[in-house]
């Protein structure tokens, strides 16, 4: 699929991972409209890419409808989606009082970073179901982003490789099922990015990161990983893979 002239849905485009992809997306010609929680952040992307903001909640059926339909009405149906919106944790088993992991904190993560991502993909799949195909009989693609925690999460990210992990399993039975419509699905998990929160960490923390990527022995850039996405759309073979984008890293324990 060309990216030039189709339109394309970007979840948590407000920032990071997101932010770059909305960026790359508009670069080739899409029309793009971010979805995410935070408004404000979301529409200072859309005005300096000529695009849509609009407020969403991606584990609310509702909000997503609601945000699918505004995205149609100014920019077309959808034939591109790229789910980046998620959330991170960190909590060890047994607190330090001696207690269990509070339950919410892990529901809360599995919410958002699955079953938000199966919310919007599955309202936006049934939209893409009934557009009228283009080459190859293709009618739409979505993306998935998972992490490199889903294959060796460290101690305390139960909850957030459970998560990745999800989304990893989802990827094949997902393309298999949408094969039918000719819609693809793929997945990418990314290691160790320069995104605003990292960002944050004092430098000789990202330097500690840094190092522990065999090459390039640098934190992976959002541009990098935008560039990847772009090519999930172009390449129309590319169907129930999951790409590790991490510079050959694996993740230590700690």
């Amino acid at each position: 699929m060309q990216i030039n002239g189709q339109a394309a849905l970007v979840t948590g485009g407000a920032s990071g991972l997101g932010e770059a992809t909305a960026r790359a997306l508009a670069a080739q010609g899409a029309r793009v409209t971010i979805l995410d929680r935070n408004e404000e952040g979301a529409r200072r992307v859309a005005s300096e890419i000529a695009g849509l903001a609009c407020a969403c909640d991606i584990t609310d059926a509702a909000s997503v409808e609601a945000a699918l339909e505004r995205a149609s009405q100014a920019h077309g149906p959808a034939r591109i989606l790229m789910n980046v919106a998620g959330m991170g944790s960190a909590k060890r088993i047994v607190q330090k009082d001696g207690g269990p992991a509070p339950l919410e904190d892990f529901s809360r993560v599995v919410q958002v970073n699955l079953i938000g991502t199966y919310n919007v993909s599955r309202l936006f799949a049934a939209r893409c179901a009934a557009l009228a195909p283009l080459e190859d009989a293709e009618r739409g693609v979505m993306l998935f982003t998972a992490s490199v925690a889903a294959f060796d999460g460290q101690v305390g990210q139960q909850a957030y490789s459970a998560s990745k992990a999800a989304l990893v399993g989802m990827t094949l039975p997902m393309a298999r099922d949408l094969a039918q419509h000719g819609i693809r699905v793929c997945t990418v998990a990314p290691g160790i990015f320069a995104t605003p929160l990292l960002t944050e960490l004092p430098e000789p923390v990202q330097a500690s990161l840094a190092a522990s990527i065999p090459f390039p022995r640098r934190l992976g850039k959002p541009e990098e990983f935008a560039s990847l996405a772009c090519h999930v759309v172009t390449n129309v073979h590319l169907n129930g893979e999951v790409i590790r984008l991490d510079g050959a890293l694996r993740m230590a324990p700690r």
